[in-house]
């Protein structure tokens, strides 16, 4: 499929064991940031839980003692300032995103993301056209919100619109209501975002074609500049898996998801969006988000907060999962990371082509092996990469490709 809800994972992969201080190899940071840095944050509190959500989230009932909203800035600065003592004598040169997800970052106070990014700021500076990104639920902001944060220097705001319709929403449990993500949006607009994303959810049980077209009618008329739309997946554990298993609601449809995207690219496209990800539209290179093309290019980022991935020159890891865990550690002076791996070249290769088939940049020929180059030979005589691109040396996926982009990857990486 084109594209799914990916989330943080609900069990964490396994590692090996993270120096106390949490350093890293000299290898490692050598050339910090050379492809770009940027920072995560991940805000883990919700006011209630999506039923199709398996992110590393935690409502005011689930969340226990140990830690709390008021204190939980305090914990991620220090957390900061752990990561500015392992770089030291490498810092990256500038910061180049910032992105604070969730959970439902707004549910802190402005202000409290506010001192997070200027902490970022003042631990490795922000470059002076750094895109600072935050999510949000469209019921978590108000127009003085918005205003505090764009005068703290957010630039970019993603809202979790996933459908205009209100049968989908009550299955997909969202709490706003059907034109909340849309007026939402015009306040971010108003309050001096230069750029704002509506993200959609799409093949949910229930949602019709008719539904789908009034989201992105909805979407397009909110003149929002970045539009990101993933077909729904079921994730063990989560109340709609529950459901379905029951049998109160049916599987979502692999082919009502390819029409799903199939309507996406042409409703967006007629507005003046073009794809640049599989699964992410812009209406101009500017409006592109820049901190998931870091990601997506192989770049550097370290993620704060439990849970939070994190990657330097070859070396990924992850923080423990609960928040209450993450700040005793933090309080303790100890690295919050639970494990770690070392990509080896192979493992880097595979991760780099899986990633940047999907841009619409494309990847270049030269980086695949011989099996690999073949696979692409046949994957653009099946139609599904570019003609033109090919005979540029790239290899970029058509509309049939990115219908059958993981199938694409599959013949790349033989």
């Amino acid at each position: 499929m084109p594209g799914t809800l990916v989330a943080m994972p609900g069990v964490l992969p396994e590692g090996e064991p993270v120096p106390r201080d949490g350093s890293l190899p000299a290898t490692a940071r050598r050339t910090v940031g050379a492809r770009g840095f940027g920072v995560y944050v991940h805000v883990p509190f919700c006011a209630s839980r999506c039923g199709y959500c398996d992110f590393n989230t935690y409502t005011a009932a689930e969340l226990g003692g140990g830690a709390s909203r008021e204190t939980y800035a305090d914990s991620v600065l220090a957390e900061l300032a752990l990561a500015a003592r392992v770089l030291g004598d490498s810092p990256p040169q500038r910061v180049d995103t910032v992105f604070v997800g969730g959970g439902t970052p707004t549910l802190l106070p402005a202000d409290d993301l506010a001192r997070i990014l200027d902490g970022i700021d003042r631990v490795w500076g922000l470059a002076a056209d750094a895109e600072v990104t935050t999510e949000a639920n469209p019921e978590s902001v108000t127009p003085e919100s918005l205003k505090t944060l764009r005068a703290a220097g957010y630039t970019r705001i993603s809202l979790g619109m996933q459908s205009a319709a209100p049968g989908v929403l009550a299955v997909l449990d969202r709490r706003h209501s059907a034109g909340r993500a849309t007026a939402a949006a015009l306040e971010a607009r108003d309050a001096g975002f230069e750029h704002v994303n509506l993200d959609l959810i799409y093949g949910t049980p229930g949602e019709t074609a008719e539904d789908f077209a009034a989201s992105l009618a909805q979407v397009v008329d909110a003149g929002v500049d970045h539009v990101s739309a993933y077909a729904l997946i079921v994730e063990d554990g989560t109340r709609l898996a529950a459901r379905m298993r029951r049998g109160e609601l049916p599987y979502p449809s692999d082919d009502v998801a390819a029409d799903r995207y199939l309507a996406a690219e042409a409703a967006l496209g007629a507005a003046g969006f073009s794809w640049y990800e599989v699964s992410n539209w812009a209406r101009s290179a500017a409006a592109r988000c820049r901190h998931n093309l870091l990601y997506w290019t192989g770049a550097d980022w370290w993620g704060l907060g439990p849970g939070a991935h994190s990657h330097v020159g070859g070396v990924r890891w992850w923080n423990v999962k609960h928040p209450s865990a993450y700040a005793a550690r933090l309080a303790e002076g100890v690295s919050p990371a639970l494990a770690r791996e070392v990509l080896s070249p192979d493992e880097q290769h595979m991760e780099d082509v899986m990633l940047r088939v999907r841009l619409a940049s494309g990847l270049p020929l030269d980086v695949l092996d011989e099996p690999g180059r073949a696979g692409a030979e046949r994957a653009r005589d099946a139609g599904l990469l570019d003609a033109g691109a090919y005979a540029r040396g790239l290899v970029v996926l058509t509309l049939r490709g990115r219908l059958l982009a993981d199938a694409v990857v599959r013949d790349l990486l033989p």
